[in-house]
């Protein structure tokens, strides 16, 4: 006995909340496409971004720390995965659709470029008369034209729903061009519950990472109101921290903050009356966030580790060397684009050169573009 498609999407009906996407009111594919037989709709694209080389490649490519930083390090990879344990779990405390956010959260970092977002930067300079770039567009593009597994189709064929909430995926370095989404309409409430896990990951994994790292050190933090909050809980004197207190302080500010967003939500999807997502994606603000006092505290930890390690000197310098090393293979490939691979060669006709090339890129693993940067201006790599 299994439960098929129908069964799973009447259990779907009943366990989420009004307000919840139901796969069954998907708006659909692209093309056409048999669903499964014991899948929703969103648990078939969830499978189908696993399976991709982007998402593969995402193992290493860079968070804050480049790969020859250390192994213990989040890589774009392990962030992505955080993202997706934390949208789940708040998706499921709120009535919303587990596999819709876990699919957005998964594929909302696809298009991500080497380096991360210098890496970025650099791209968005050089092809800022050529179209632009940002990772949000990148991604949509990975699994509506760069991803070929089908013969039947370009991409993953993934559901409305799924695209709409890679595109309204915002965060303070992403801003949404929605224009083919219902741009009047805000995202339903799994695409902001996947934008909030985000920000919620990448601040407590960095602030672990860079303690861990030694860029932060613990009396640094002195005075940020969530940290002495996690001082006073474990009743922390320092100087030193252990591995062990730093792994459960990082887990209880996580708890921290998921269970304030969580009740914030619930109580603005209470004064709202929220009855459906259409209501949700008519409002003129997004309903998912913190309260007040911890949407203060989370800028004032957001503001030090912008201060103290974004901006720290070794950081820094791996920008400058990712601005150097993006903008060398970028400007190689341009001059002489038959030093591109052959695979590469085909796409010119379809995407003009510069697309073509930025395609390339982006695709690589930081590890791949130090290696080629290597072969092309470096007299002693072989080719």
């Amino acid at each position: 006995m299994f439960f098929e498609r129908q069964k799973l999407e009447e259990l779907e009906d009943r366990e989420l909340a009004p307000y919840g996407v139901r796969s069954r009111d998907s708006r659909g594919r692209a093309y056409l496409d048999d669903e499964p037989e014991y899948r929703t709709a969103f648990q078939r694209d969830r499978d189908r971004v696993l399976h991709t080389t982007a998402f593969r490649r995402l193992e290493h490519k860079t968070q804050v720390f480049i790969i020859y930083e250390g192994d213990y390090f989040r890589t774009r990879l392990t962030h992505t995965l955080e993202v997706a344990q934390i949208g789940r779990t708040i998706a499921r405390a709120l009535g919303a659709n587990e596999d819709l956010v876990e699919v957005i959260c998964l594929a909302h970092d696809l298009g991500h470029s080497p380096f991360g977002h210098s890496g970025e930067i650099a791209l968005a300079r050089l092809m800022r008369e050529s179209g632009g770039f940002d990772h949000n567009r990148q991604s949509l593009r990975i699994v509506t034209q760069l991803e070929q597994r089908y013969p039947e189709f370009p991409g993953l064929n993934l559901t409305w729903e799924v695209r709409e909430g890679m595109v309204k995926h915002e965060s303070e370095y992403d801003i949404a061009d929605t224009r083919e989404y219902d741009p009047a309409l805000r995202g339903n409430l799994e695409t902001q519950i996947a934008n909030v896990a985000d920000e919620l990951a990448f601040t407590t994994h960095d602030l672990d990472d860079g303690l861990r790292s030694g860029m932060i050190l613990p009396h640094m933090l002195d005075g940020i109101a969530l940290w002495e909050i996690l001082r006073d809980t474990f009743k922390w004197q320092g100087p030193e921290l252990a591995e062990l207190e730093r792994h459960r302080m990082i887990r209880e500010l996580v708890g921290l903050m998921v269970t304030d967003l969580v009740h914030a939500t619930d109580q603005r999807l209470r004064a709202n009356a929220v009855r459906s997502s259409l209501d949700i994606r008519r409002l003129q603000t997004n309903l998912v966030g913190h309260g007040e006092e911890m949407q203060r505290r989370h800028r004032e930890l957001k503001d030090f580790l912008y201060r103290n390690l974004y901006s720290h000197y070794r950081v820094l310098r791996m920008a400058v060397k990712a601005e150097r090393v993006i903008t060398d293979l970028f400007t190689a490939y341009h001059t002489e684009p038959a030093i591109l691979p052959g695979g590469m060669q085909g796409a010119i006709e379809k995407w003009g050169l510069d697309r073509t090339i930025c395609d390339y890129i982006a695709g690589m693993t930081d590890r791949f573009a130090i290696e080629e940067h290597r072969k092309l201006f470096d007299p002693s790599e072989k080719p």
